[in-house]
C-alpha cells in the first residue's frame, strides 16, 4: 500500500496516549517547485507543514488552520495553511544572505512572532501565540501546547529536499487505560531518528516503535497540496484598492496584473477587464482627471 502523502491517526487502546504520523511527500514537492528556497528555509517550511497537518489532525472543525512565523531576520515570514480536508498551501519570504548552516533563531531575529490562527467557515476566527521558546520548532509547539492547551504533548519533526514528515503524541486525561503507558510511549518515541521518520512509512514506524502495544490505527487520510486563489479572489481584492488607485496602474503599465504567493499562478486585468470590475470607465476617468 502506498503511503506517500497520508495522515494516519492511532490511538493507544491500554494506555492514556492518541498520537498521529504525517508524511508529505508530492504534497511537499509541490510547494519546492514553485519557489527557490534556501535550504535552512525550506527545512523550516517543511517542518511547519508537517506540524500543521498533525496540529489539525484532532480538531473537529470545518475550516483551515494556519500557521504564520514573522521574522525579524533573513526569514522574513513563513506560512502554512491546512484545510479540514487535509490540503495544505505554503510559502515564505526571505531578505538578505542566508548561510547553510542558520539555526532556526539566527534565520527568525529578534523580535519574530509565531502564531496559530483557526478560521473555521462558520464563526470568528481564533488565534493563539507561540512562545519563540526552544531551540527548534517542534520544542516551541511543544511548550505551546503544554501551556496554552494544558497538553502533554510530544512532537517529533522533519524535513528534507525530498519529505516533510511529523510524529504527534498527545496524553489523555486520566482513567484512560495505563497511567505508567504515556512515558513509556514518549520513550519509544524518543528512539525514532530523523532519518527513519522521512523514509519509513506511517504503520511501519508505529510497528517499529509500538509492536508490544495495543495500537488502534484508524483510515489513512491523503494530503494534497491546493491553493484556493482564484480571478473572482484577486478581482475583489482590487475593488477594495479601488477604482482610482487601480486606474493608475492601469494607465501607467496597461493592465494590472498580481501572482499567488503560494503557487504563482499568475492574473491580469487589462482596460476592459477593470471598467467591467468597477462598472464605469475606470482607466478614461483617471486618465481626464489628469488633463
Amino acid at each position: 500500500m502506498d503511503q506517500k502523502d497520508t495522515l494516519q491517526r492511532f490511538l493507544f487502546d491500554g494506555a492514556p496516549v492518541r498520537g498521529a504520523l504525517v508524511r508529505l511527500d508530492d504534497t511537499w514537492q509541490q510547494v519546492l517547485s514553485r519557489r527557490a528556497y534556501p535550504a535552512p528555509v525550506a527545512r523550516v517550511l517543511g517542518e511547519m507543514m508537517a506540524a500543521s497537518q498533525l496540529l489539525s489532525a484532532n480538531l473537529k472543525f470545518d475550516g483551515t488552520l494556519v500557521m504564520q512565523l514573522q521574522g525579524a531576520g533573513p526569514l522574513r515570514l513563513a506560512v502554512v495553511e491546512a484545510g479540514h480536508d487535509r490540503s495544505q498551501r505554503a510559502t515564505a519570504k526571505v531578505q538578505g544572505d542566508i548561510d547553510e548552516t542558520m539555526s532556526l533563531a539566527e534565520l527568525i531575529g529578534d523580535g519574530g512572532r509565531f502564531m496559530i490562527t483557526l478560521e473555521p467557515k462558520q464563526g470568528e476566527p481564533w488565534q493563539g501565540i507561540v512562545a519563540l521558546e526552544g531551540d527548534t520548532l517542534a520544542e516551541m509547539l511543544m511548550h505551546y501546547m503544554s501551556r496554552s492547551e494544558q497538553l502533554d504533548t510530544r512532537l517529533q519533526l522533519a524535513s528534507d529536499g525530498e519529505t516533510a514528515a511529523g510524529l504527534l503524541l498527545q496524553r489523555l486525561p486520566d482513567g484512560h487505560g495505563d497511567a505508567d503507558g504515556w512515558p513509556r510511549a514518549v520513550a519509544l518515541a524518543d528512539t525514532l531518528s530523523a532519518e527513519e521518520l522521512l523514509t519509513l512509512a506511517p504503520t511501519d514506524i508505529l510497528h517499529r516503535l509500538y509492536h508490544e502495544e495495543t495500537v488502534r490505527v484508524f483510515e489513512p487520510e491523503p494530503t494534497a497540496f491546493a491553493c484556493n486563489c482564484s480571478r473572482e479572489r484577486v478581482g475583489d481584492m482590487l475593488k477594495m484598492l479601488g477604482g482610482e488607485e487601480v486606474g493608475d496602474i492601469v494607465l501607467e503599465q496597461g493592465s494590472v496584473e498580481i501572482a499567488c504567493d503560494f503557487c504563482n499562478q499568475r492574473y491580469v486585468f487589462d482596460e476592459d477587464d477593470v471598467n467591467e470590475l468597477f462598472d464605469y470607465e475606470v482607466v478614461a476617468a483617471v486618465r481626464s482627471a489628469r488633463h
